[in-house]
């Protein structure tokens, strides 16, 4: 009769989450770690929601508006693999993911764009949040009414510990990038540098923290060498990720669980956030870096994912070509927002308000692809929304009809 599955680290929700010791908001090789897993173990890793707490279930934006963005993401971790060495690939096979009993919500957010903004910041400058009740698979909001879908639960983040070469060279190239964006892109933040406000790394104290705050980095965003912050929905329960090992033990970390993602995740804080746990099986390819030649994360989906099909998806498509009618060279991330935008536009058409369909197309199964990039100088983005998820008709056969929806949580 097989053993019960060990649960490898717990989390407290009575506890600030800075002061559990066994979480962290840094990537560096000096964290600390908080337990050991053998290869070939199953075991269960429980997950705060990745601001630790700082979100509600209310129907105010204020929690949103105010978030302290230097406190996250908060990551259970790190876990030494017996016998990971640099340059094997750690398999990291997720058997299952759920959110916890006395927890069945997660949240959907937009940051005030003096706070972290989003992808529509332009059009959308202020925080707004929708809460999200699970049953199951399902998940249906107060905020958003009239949809129901199923969700694809999955972790934005799971990595393993850069080392210290490593990690220099991401400081390398995006203080690189931050330096340039001062002539390039004035007014913007390119990206997030180390940072020593609010560092939390397990055990740390003195001068080993003091140091992982200097040199350690942010969360933001998912990198080459190990992943980390990817938001990949598809790597979801029964999904296999092949990650490097770059120190001794490869000190994996994993959190930012999500009930449900669009892809691309548009409005920043847009999957489902939840707190829950993932239940993990561990194993490693001995030197694999070098024998499958990939110095970089690769993933095989699992089988469960919400099934529409393909003539049940209305399509919207994108250009390189922005709202005030300008031109860009075969820009993909122009021509994906034009495509969130168009989809926004036509959905207001039955009730909702821009703020609902944003939240919605960050959280709910959109398909989001780039569907050419042949014909300079434009690139084609497609944004596929499956209509089954709507208590309505909202194809294009159906003459809109304007509803009393309600309205998602705003900031007072």
């Amino acid at each position: 009769m097989p053993g019960k599955t060990r649960t490898a680290q717990s989390v407290s929700f009575d506890v600030p989450a800075d002061q559990q010791p066994y979480l962290h908001n840094r990537w560096h090789p000096d964290i600390p770690s908080i337990g050991a897993i053998e290869p070939g173990e199953t075991v269960k890793i429980e997950c705060l929601d990745w601001t630790g707490g700082q979100i509600g279930n209310n129907d105010s934006a204020n929690d949103m508006r105010d978030v302290e963005l230097t406190r996250c993401h908060y990551l259970t971790g790190p876990f030494d693999i017996k016998g990971a060495e640099p340059g094997d690939l750690l398999v990291v096979n997720i058997t299952d993911i759920q959110p916890f009993n006395h927890m069945p919500w997660g949240f959907t957010g937009v940051f005030d764009r003096a706070n972290g903004g989003g992808f529509l910041e332009d059009h959308y400058p202020q925080a707004a949040k929708a809460i999200w009740d699970f049953d199951g698979i399902y998940c249906s909001s107060r905020h958003i009414p009239g949809v129901r879908f199923p969700g694809l639960i999955h972790p934005g983040i799971l990595g393993c510990a850069p080392s210290l070469e490593v990690l220099a060279e991401w400081n390398r190239r995006e203080g690189g990038l931050v330096e340039a964006g001062v002539t390039t892109h004035p007014g913007k933040t390119l990206a997030h540098l180390p940072q020593d406000k609010n560092v939390h790394a397990t055990t740390a104290e003195g001068e080993l923290k003091a140091r992982i705050g200097r040199e350690g980095a942010r969360t933001v965003p998912g990198r080459p060498e190990h992943g980390g912050n990817v938001d990949i929905c598809n790597i979801s329960r029964g999904s296999k990720t092949y990650l490097p090992v770059h120190v001794p033990g490869a000190k994996f970390s994993v959190g930012d669980l999500h009930f449900s993602q669009g892809d691309g995740e548009i409005s920043f804080c847009g999957a489902i956030e939840m707190a829950g746990v993932i239940r993990i099986k561990f194993d490693l390819i001995k030197n694999g870096v070098k024998s499958r030649a990939v110095p970089h994360p690769v993933f095989v989906p699992g089988e469960v994912q919400p099934h529409y099909g393909p003539s049940r998806y209305l399509t919207f498509e994108g250009f390189s070509v922005d709202e005030d009618g300008k031109q860009h060279y075969m820009d993909a991330t122009v021509a994906y927002r034009q495509a969130c935008l168009r989809a926004i536009e036509y959905l207001k058409q039955f009730g909702y308000s821009g703020e609902q369909i944003y939240l919605l197309l960050s959280c709910a199964p959109v398909r989001g692809c780039i569907a050419g990039i042949v014909d300079k100088p434009n690139v084609c983005t497609t944004l596929g929304i499956p209509m089954d998820i709507f208590d309505f008709d909202i194809s294009m056969d159906a003459e809109p009809i304007k509803r009393n929806l309600g309205t998602c949580a705003y900031t007072t």
